[in-house]
């Protein structure tokens, strides 16, 4: 069930999914080559951002609720799994 968007709108949101898949895809690049492990992990944490966005979009564009459902779910699994890299990075452990 696609909703009806103005076309400004429409296109606004199809620009916004191509920018955001490209930076994704730029983000993957700094994941595998990174020469740090802290850049991996921002690499990561841009990525799930990135796929965040994307659902949101995607959710506006098709008019289906459960893609903001979705989006909200991959957001808090995207910044505890980076709050956890993080404390291993930097402590070497994750739970005390």
């Amino acid at each position: 069930m696609a909703s009806e968007l103005p076309a400004f709108l429409e296109t606004a949101v199809f620009a916004g999914l191509l920018l955001a898949s490209a930076v994704t895809l730029l983000a993957g690049y700094r994941v595998i080559w990174g020469p740090t492990v802290p850049d991996r992990v921002v690499g990561l944490d841009t990525i799930g951002t990135n796929v965040v966005a994307i659902a949101a979009l995607f959710a506006i564009q098709t008019g289906e609720g459960l893609f903001v459902t979705v989006s909200l779910v991959l957001a808090i699994i995207g910044f505890i799994s980076t709050i956890a890299v993080a404390r291993f990075v930097t402590e070497g452990d994750i739970i005390e």
